[in-house]
């Protein structure tokens, strides 16, 4: 078994038989060393007695009495939050489970850093067995933003956050900016020959995913969303990467970004996107659910698309929650 994603906060979440993830009070305690939650210095004595309190208890009850009492007022939004995000977390048997049913109940006021944080710890779990650093370095492209970037004909994926302070180094020496070139240079692209480097380097975020290359990064990508798909449904699905889109019959498809829902609503409604919006799409994917799980009419017998596309400033932000309420599920229970 490899180790990666230590920062995952994996380690301190259980397991139920069926595989799912449960809240334990140790993740929980996670949330309260967060810089919002941790009292300040100048905290007043109430919210010092409710981090203490839930700092060994957890799960405790606290009344709106309790929350009232903090004086500062932005303290008491933090703490409002913090303790109606732990009641989602704990709504359900396993954080699967929470997890989409936070995405199905509507996302609105939660802070993306907070899905981004569910989606990287469920995808460690999935990803448990996998020894293919392809496959988990392309997984990071479901939870951190990537800066697309096109050298000599191959498309490249940077982590956005990475390439952004490199960039900022470069502002700030004159050296590094005359040397000119995009900052996706400074950093490993991911091959063959440096890829066991992956697994004491996953939490840096780091190394540079081809899309095409050898082995082909679309195709590590199409693996990271099946295992995504299993964990969260609890079926396994085939995810074919294709390299054009010739079915004139298709029934559903996902968009996996915001580009790519709009481009495959244009094409639905029989409207062309236009050649801009075509020239942003990235990767084309064929889903296929098994036999035996129920789908609507509409989809039956048929396959899924799935499309990903970056934006205009050349972002990647793909939207896992796309994949649990996207495919067209008669049936929404979940066997985690």
């Amino acid at each position: 078994m490899t180790h990666f994603w230590a920062a995952s906060g994996h380690l301190l979440l259980d397991r139920e038989p069926g595989g799912g993830l449960v809240v334990t009070d140790d993740f929980l305690k996670a949330y309260l060393a967060r810089p919002e939650i941790l009292p300040p210095e100048d905290a007043c004595a109430a919210e010092r007695a409710l981090h203490a309190r839930l700092s060994a208890e957890p799960q405790a009850e606290v009344s709106k009495a309790e929350i009232a009492a903090i004086e500062d007022a932005d303290a008491r939004e933090n703490w409002q939050f913090l303790l109606g995000w732990r009641e989602r977390l704990l709504a359900a048997p396993t954080l699967e489970g929470a997890y989409a049913r936070i995405i199905r109940e509507g996302v609105s006021g939660i802070p993306p850093l907070f899905l981004d944080q569910l989606v990287q710890v469920i995808l460690r779990s999935a990803l448990d067995e996998v020894e293919d650093p392809f496959v988990v370095r392309a997984a990071e492209c479901l939870f951190r933003p990537q800066r697309v970037t096109v050298q000599d004909g191959t498309i490249l994926l940077g982590d956005a956050e990475v390439i952004a302070g490199h960039e900022a180094d470069r502002h700030a020496s004159p050296l590094l900016a005359m040397l000119g070139g995009e900052a996706v240079t400074s950093l490993d692209i991911l091959k063959p020959a440096n890829a066991e480097q992956y697994w004491q380097r996953s939490d840096g975020f780091d190394m540079v995913l081809d899309l095409g290359g050898k082995p082909s990064g679309r195709a590590a990508l199409g693996q990271a969303l099946r295992s995504w798909v299993r964990q969260i449904h609890g079926f396994d699905v085939t995810i074919e990467p294709l390299d054009s889109f010739s079915d004139a019959d298709w029934r559903w498809f996902v968009g996996l970004d915001a580009e790519a829902t709009a481009i495959g609503n244009a094409l639905w409604q029989g409207r062309q996107p236009g050649t801009e919006a075509l020239s942003r799409v990235l990767g084309l994917y064929r889903l296929t659910l098994p036999d035996d799980v129920p789908v609507l009419a509409a989809a039956k017998g048929r396959p899924i698309y799935l499309i990903m596309a970056m934006n205009s400033e050349r972002l990647l932000r793909l939207k896992p929650q796309n994949l649990v309420a996207g495919p067209p599920l008669a049936v929404r229970e979940m066997a985690n």
